[in-house]
């Protein structure tokens, strides 16, 4: 399972391309083959999935139970921007303008690696989710997500 990790800030060209950060394509399992799916995120940013990952995703989003209204909400929401895509020859990703224009991102772009998957920003919409968000604030939500509510031993 890939781990992607850092932060990378890149330039977008006037075609939407930007270039896919070294350190993220080192963490590739050869099995992505350097194809990706790009998606609104769940914040205004975009979420990018290897092809090995995005299987992972669709296989969770199989699981939901298309005859109840919740079920098909969720998955039309979240499937109706996904679009496929590759590297071109010289490591840039295009980026769709749709998605682009929704997350707010206009000749910069922030990589994010978040574990499974990475997240691009725009780096003012990523300044502003970064304001509401205080060094005690985010100390108490590490700690309770990172704690198990059962026993309160850390994962």
């Amino acid at each position: 399972m890939p781990s992607f990790k850092g932060q990378y800030k890149h330039s977008v060209d006037s075609k939407g391309r930007v270039s896919f950060p070294a350190k993220l394509r080192k963490a590739l399992n050869p099995q992505a083959q350097e194809r990706f799916t790009i998606l609104r995120g769940l914040e205004p940013c975009l979420y990018l999935y290897p092809e090995d990952e995005w299987q992972k995703v669709e296989d969770q989003l199989s699981r939901i139970n298309s005859f109840t209204k919740e079920g098909r909400t969720v998955k039309r929401n979240f499937l109706r921007f996904a679009e496929d895509l590759s590297l071109d020859n010289q490591n840039r990703i295009p980026l769709p303008s749709q998605l682009t224009d929704w997350a707010g991102i206009d000749g910069k772009a922030i990589f994010i690696g978040s574990g499974e998957r990475i997240e691009i920003w725009s780096p003012a919409k990523l300044d502003e989710v970064d304001s509401g968000l205080d060094f005690e604030s985010y100390q108490e939500l590490f700690e309770r997500v990172m704690t198990d509510n059962d026993n309160d031993e850390q994962k």
